[in-house]
């Protein structure tokens, strides 16, 4: 196959500068070095070619292990072979959005910036994403319509983004406890029922986000979702006032006043692994870091909580990814060529990315990982050894921000501002009625999809 994304380029040596030789030029530098050598001086190889900077900001990945395998392994031997230098700098998840800000602002920063949802609210200060996808296109098919809805704008035809992969969102929960009241956490109705047994016999509440933060905003979209509700259409026209909604607000408002307590309204994006690698809870929404946690500092609760799939509701088993992993290359990075190839490069060696990210990341092209089937169905470190097998039909139930349509510039700044989170906490508090709750909700969505319908953006 012939690439199209070219690497990065090398300067060609220079053969002689101001009238003087390349012998007699090298001639005077070995004599200068010898006479230098005692001050510990080295004069640069004539005509030798700067190396290229490839700058990558990413999170702190919650499993360690990944960051030292990227960090200190790949991107070096990555970075050998392309004769490129490439800087990592790793910042917490609750940054990305004001470091983000601030490149765009100073028209300067990385060249690569990994995002954990989708951001076409900076979909003018990015390039045009579509050359990575067709590349790896050519190698292993499309990728996974999550991945498209999550970096595509139907509306100009643009990627604003890339996406490598994602990250499912399994409910976690203490087998223990639920076989005791003789239930399991597969429907939204038992989790509420269940929920409340086990509160009561063994003060162990449920712990689900009310708050300004991604994993109630994701907690939140999945019981919209699943009792047939949304913000938008799948033409992406706004329908988030509701009888749909109003149940869904409804549930929540019971659910926490039957089964939680009020730090769910002061929870931030670890919360849910802290409360249940404690043993505090009995049920979480949350990615594998929770159980990858406890194999490492408890593995006694490790092996008491479980796994299950999304939890069905009225009309439909769906979730959406716990995070989405977004890569943007800005339009002002100093190295746009170097960043689409790492991200190609990246991609066509993601088996070894899934591995070092202990089955936390899964790949948007699911050719990358062809035996991903029988690697999660036995996995030594977990108890039991099939704990993760759960996750092998994720794509069947996990969904993108904005479904049943695209995650637009509008959709984004709903999320980002958190008014679903606000929405559900306000009813749930008793600060408004549900569909009080819901009203003031769809009237900041209402502002919001004008200002981007308006920028041709949503």
């Amino acid at each position: 196959m012939t690439s199209t994304i070219k690497p990065p380029q090398k300067k060609q040596l220079i053969k002689g500068i101001g009238g003087v030789t390349r012998r007699q030029f090298i001639k005077t530098t070995l004599a200068g070095t010898v006479l230098a050598g005692t001050r510990n001086l080295m004069f640069p190889r004539f005509g030798a070619a700067k190396p290229k900077t490839l700058k990558i900001l990413q999170w702190v990945h919650f499993v360690p292990g990944y960051d030292k395998w990227f960090n200190e392994t790949y991107v070096k031997e990555w970075g050998e072979k392309n004769d490129t230098q490439v800087i990592v700098d790793n910042i917490g998840l609750a940054g990305l959005n004001a470091r983000a800000a601030a490149e765009v602002s100073a028209q300067k920063g990385h060249d690569l910036f990994m995002f954990l949802w989708p951001k076409p609210d900076m979909e003018e200060q990015v390039i045009n994403h579509n050359e990575v996808y067709e590349e790896l296109n050519r190698s292993f098919g499309k990728p996974i319509d999550l991945a498209v809805r999550s970096t595509f704008n139907p509306k100009t035809k643009k990627f604003y983004g890339f996406s490598d992969s994602y990250v499912p969102d399994p409910v976690n929960y203490r087998k223990d406890l639920w076989d005791a009241v003789g239930m399991a956490p597969d429907t939204w109705d038992n989790i509420r029922i269940g929920g409340a047994k086990i509160k009561k016999a063994h003060n162990a509440p449920v712990g689900i986000g009310l708050a300004s933060e991604i994993d109630t905003n994701m907690a939140m979209r999945a019981i919209m979702y699943s009792f047939g509700s949304s913000e938008q259409d799948e033409e992406g026209n706004l329908v988030l006032n509701s009888r749909e909604t109003l149940e869904a607000v409804k549930y929540v408002t019971s659910l926490y006043k039957e089964c939680m307590t009020d730090e769910v309204f002061t929870w931030d994006a670890s919360s849910n692994n802290r409360f249940m690698v404690s043993g505090k809870g009995s049920l979480a929404l949350n990615a594998i870091s929770v159980t990858r946690t406890a194999e490492k500092t408890d593995p006694e609760m490790e092996s008491k909580i479980w796994l299950a799939k999304a939890p069905r509701g009225p009309v439909r088993r769906i979730g959406l990814e716990h995070v989405m992993d977004v890569y943007v290359i800005w339009k002002f990075a100093e190295n746009i060529d170097g960043a689409k190839k790492f991200l190609v490069d990246y991609v066509k060696d993601f088996r070894t990315a899934f591995l070092a990210s202990e089955f936390y990341n899964f790949p948007c092209y699911a050719q990358t990982v062809p035996d991903i089937k029988q690697l999660i169905a036995h996995d030594p470190k977990a108890k039991p050894p099939d704990k993760y097998k759960v996750l092998e039909d994720v794509l069947d139930w996990a969904t993108n921000v904005g479904y049943p349509g695209y995650a637009t510039a509008a959709i984004d700044e709903i999320f980002s501002t958190w008014v679903i989170s606000t929405m559900f906490a306000r009813a749930a508090a008793g600060r408004m009625s549900p569909q009080e709750a819901i009203n003031a909700a769809e009237a900041n969505c209402k502002v919001i999809f004008e200002k981007w319908q308006a920028r041709g953006l949503a």
